[in-house]
């Protein structure tokens, strides 16, 4: 067993960076309190959804990493004595930026980082003007990338454990999943910052929602793993954000979920051991086709 938290939260236009930071830590510290060995923020967690807008003043939320951010996130970690994930908005160098996911052990060393592979770019969604995508895979002698698509071994109360780390946009890419399950996650981490738009119509709204669990609980079943989809709450500009942190078990079940409109701190057991009996059942990476995907290298298959 590992038990996992994750924290769901608003960041109010009106918030400075370090209220927000303060309710992080306090809603950390709940999780904490309640037995959480590994505890997962949600996307940019610290500030506002920036990418609503273009404009070159909101470089300004960017940090290095180390910097004043992780420090925070590290000290924490270390006070607690928890492993905690957290999605930072990376200055890598000038001009340089990432939207970035880090690992942090209970003695406050980071251990991993996940800088964002797939980059949206949507109305109030503007993405692309800020962050450049991950690193893609630098093949090793295997011909297996050893960037891009990982995984980060842990030990949550003393459980090996493997986390992958992937942000957002990711979450609707199969591949992205795959290739993270691939490198022996057990668990697929998505800090989300996901909304509906003020002039959508109530119906679009709910089926965007319905699609954004139903995509996600596509990959527990399919990977045979757990996924943890942690998406910030409230309203900022044109933007209701949707809350609903979710957990799917392996075989799709939601095992906790969180309110649409409210802040949470979801606390729950992730039995390991179905991982197993679910890939027994449902043998999919057995049954994989691994000769017959060349396909999936291009970006569509013309004149077919």
């Amino acid at each position: 067993m590992v038990r996992l938290g994750l924290i769901q939260h608003a960041c109010p236009p009106s918030n400075t960076v370090e209220q927000n930071r303060a309710v992080a830590a306090d809603m950390i510290r709940d999780a904490a309190a309640q037995g959480a060995q590994l505890v997962a923020t949600q996307e940019l967690f610290d500030g506002p959804y920036f990418p609503q807008v273009e404009s070159d003043e909101q470089f300004r939320y960017a940090e290095p990493i180390p910097g004043p951010r992780t420090a925070f996130l590290c000290d924490l970690a270390k006070e607690l004595g928890i492993f905690l994930t957290g999605s930072c908005f990376e200055r890598r160098a000038p001009g340089l930026y990432h939207n970035t996911s880090l690992m942090i052990d209970p003695s406050g060393a980071i251990v991993g980082t996940y800088r964002k592979m797939h980059i949206p770019d949507d109305p109030r969604f503007f993405e692309k003007y800020y962050f450049a995508p991950g690193d893609g895979p630098v093949a090793n002698g295997n011909g297996v990338g050893d960037a891009g698509w990982k995984t980060i071994g842990i030990t949550p109360g003393g459980t090996d454990f493997r986390a992958g780390l992937l942000v957002c946009w990711d979450q609707w890419y199969p591949e992205a999943a795959r290739l993270t399950a691939l490198r022996g996650a057990q668990a697929l981490f998505y800090p989300t910052a996901i909304a509906w738009h003020k002039e959508e119509a109530q119906d679009e709204n709910q089926r965007q929602r319905d699609a954004w669990i139903t995509i996600q609980r596509s990959h527990a079943i399919a990977n045979g793993c757990f996924v943890c989809a942690i998406n910030r709450t409230g309203v900022e500009d044109d933007l209701t954000f949707w809350g609903s942190s979710f957990i799917a078990a392996p075989g799709g079940t939601v095992i906790a979920e969180a309110p649409v409109d409210r802040p949470a701190v979801l606390v729950a057991d992730l039995d390991l051991s179905l991982i197993e009996h679910n890939r027994q059942g449902w043998p999919f990476l057995r049954d994989r086709r691994v000769d017959a995907y060349a396909g999936l290298l291009h970006r569509y298959l013309d004149g077919t």
